[in-house]
């Protein structure tokens, strides 16, 4: 069974996620989440956080626990996610993911996400060269 999510389950499980970079902090996330439009899918071992603005929403970020990676739980989770931002309107949703990530872009694609952009230097890394953010895009309609 799932614990349930909590900031500082998110946060311990981003922190587990993201060691090349820092990760985020329990009241970053309690933060975003006192939004209206902002949202948490799935639970302590894998999570997305995503924000829903008009007709676009957002990928913040998503984590799987190391512990918990290649179950399935990424992909359930971005397939929970994006039910839930066609019900509140979302035509299209965008999100960003480091130039080095490649099992991130390679759920991304399978999920139909394009690239569509780039943000030089985006992602800064610790003891190591900050890495582009590749911008990607998947239109409902």
């Amino acid at each position: 069974m799932s614990e349930p999510l909590t900031p500082e389950k998110m946060a311990a499980t981003h922190a587990a996620a993201f060691t090349q970079s820092r990760p985020w902090r329990a009241a970053e996330f309690a933060s975003l989440l006192d939004s209206p439009l902002v949202f948490a899918a799935g639970d302590a071992r894998c999570f997305a956080l995503v924000r829903v603005i008009a007709d676009e929403a957002e990928l913040l970020t998503i984590a799987t626990d190391p512990a918990h990676q290649r179950q399935g739980l990424a992909r359930s989770c971005m397939a929970d996610w994006e039910s839930a931002v066609r019900e509140r309107g979302a035509a299209e949703i965008f999100l960003e993911v480091a130039e080095d990530n490649a099992p991130a872009q390679a759920l991304y694609r399978a999920c139909g996400f394009a690239e569509c952009g780039r943000r030089a230097g985006y992602y800064r890394r610790i003891g190591a060269k900050a890495a582009d953010a590749l911008l990607m895009r998947k239109a409902f309609r």
